[in-house]
């Protein structure tokens, strides 16, 4: 950038895409931070506010904005800290004239090791523990020549791994004239760049899964045997609460027939611990999911009350229960990811080198790469050891 221009990103890796084109529309504006925020929990609100006091003191002659979930969720009190000069709503944020830059399309975004092509945005489901509908909107889907487009260019840059993300990604399609499924999308892409390395999935709801898309993470070598369920709980009763659309079978059947014709798929999920009225059997079954689909990436969420969610009209567990049950989850995935990482020592590994001097499987298992491994470099790599979590 022309400018010193910053642009933070905190959240989910729509925000990581996002706040890459923002980066590339102000790459004329001299002093400028962007906070790009999170909503999604009120430790992301503390972490957002957090972050814009810590790019005051560090760039305190900047103009400071924010946007992002929290820019709308958390609207009022946003603008209220000191530190703020203004906000940008979220749906606007990839507008210039937000910014008062030129209306000129911005630069495209040099990809990073991984690019991040948005395929979707906003949600329509009504989870009674969410806010994201709020500070998204409605699901909207890029078309499949949009995403095409977008990815033709990534990969003219030699990005050697694109992932496909958005806020509720198996929605994609519902809106659009002929409502096509994913599995669709996911062929075209396939299709269209029969060089592409890898191709990656971000979150799915696993029971928005389609057939065409099942049977691509089956049996198709170049989409990433890695599938992260948006699952939130392993007790029937907790996912009708959260109305969540799935069951715990649900989840089960679906992973066990992947594994069946693709063993090597890692699991992932998003579980939350401590929701309203969970009592001790509900989260032990929370705790028994993890090993019935051999989780192995996971993101465990303590329960926080979200602004006007049903959810948080319902009774609620103490601070110290929610953290305790967290613990326990945490835990358990730990086990179970060290157990698994430790079957892949002394496998040959197709990993893609980051600039941090590691980089991920197909199945996303950090591995460390050799000293002056250059980022983007795919290279087979044989472990021989496991240590604090990293497969050297």
């Amino acid at each position: 950038m022309s400018g010193n221009s910053e642009v933070i990103s905190l959240g989910c890796r729509l925000n990581i895409s996002e706040s890459e084109q923002i980066k590339a529309m102000l790459a004329g504006e001299d002093d400028v931070v962007v906070i790009n925020s999170c909503a999604v929990t009120s430790e992301a609100v503390r972490q957002t506010r957090q972050a814009i006091r810590k790019a005051r003191k560090a760039r305190p002659e900047a103009r400071l904005m924010v946007t992002g979930c929290a820019a709308d969720i958390e609207r009022d009190q946003l603008a209220a800290m000191p530190e703020v000069d203004g906000l940008v709503k979220n749906t606007a944020k990839l507008d210039p004239r937000a910014w008062n830059v030129p209306l000129d399309a911005p630069p495209f975004v040099p990809s990073r090791t991984r690019a991040f092509v948005t395929v979707q945005n906003g949600c329509d489901h009504a989870c009674t523990f969410c806010v994201i509908p709020q500070g998204r909107g409605k699901s909207r889907s890029q078309t499949i020549p949009q995403v095409l487009e977008e990815v033709e260019k990534h990969l003219a840059l030699g990005a050697p791994e694109i992932v496909l993300t958005g806020v509720d990604v198996t929605s994609w399609g519902h809106d659009l004239s002929d409502n096509p499924p994913l599995g669709k999308l996911v062929s075209a892409v396939l299709d269209r760049f029969p060089d592409l390395p890898r191709l990656r999935m971000s979150s799915l709801d696993g029971i928005e899964i389609d057939p065409q898309l099942e049977e691509l993470f089956m049996g198709e070598d170049r989409l990433m045997p890695h599938l992260h369920l948006s699952l939130q709980h392993g007790h029937d009763m907790m996912l009708k609460r959260m109305k969540r659309r799935h069951l715990r079978a649900d989840a089960i059947a679906l992973v066990e027939r992947l594994k069946a014709k693709r063993p090597e798929i890692a699991i992932g999920a998003d579980l939350i611990a401590g929701f309203p009225t969970e009592d001790a059997a509900m989260h032990s079954d929370n705790l028994s999911i993890i090993e019935a689909l051999d989780i192995v990436h996971g993101h465990v969420f303590p329960y926080s009350p979200r602004p006007d969610t049903p959810a948080a009209r319902m009774p609620q567990h103490s601070r110290p229960l929610i953290k305790q049950r967290a613990a326990e989850l945490r835990e358990a995935v730990r086990s179970r990811r060290n157990a698994w990482m430790q079957t892949l020592v002394g496998q040959p590994l197709s990993v893609l080198a980051e600039r941090d001097g590691t980089g991920y499987a197909p199945n996303f298992a950090r591995v460390e790469v050799p000293q002056g491994t250059a980022a983007g470099t795919i290279l087979t790599i044989t472990p021989n050891e496991l240590s604090e979590g990293l497969l050297r």
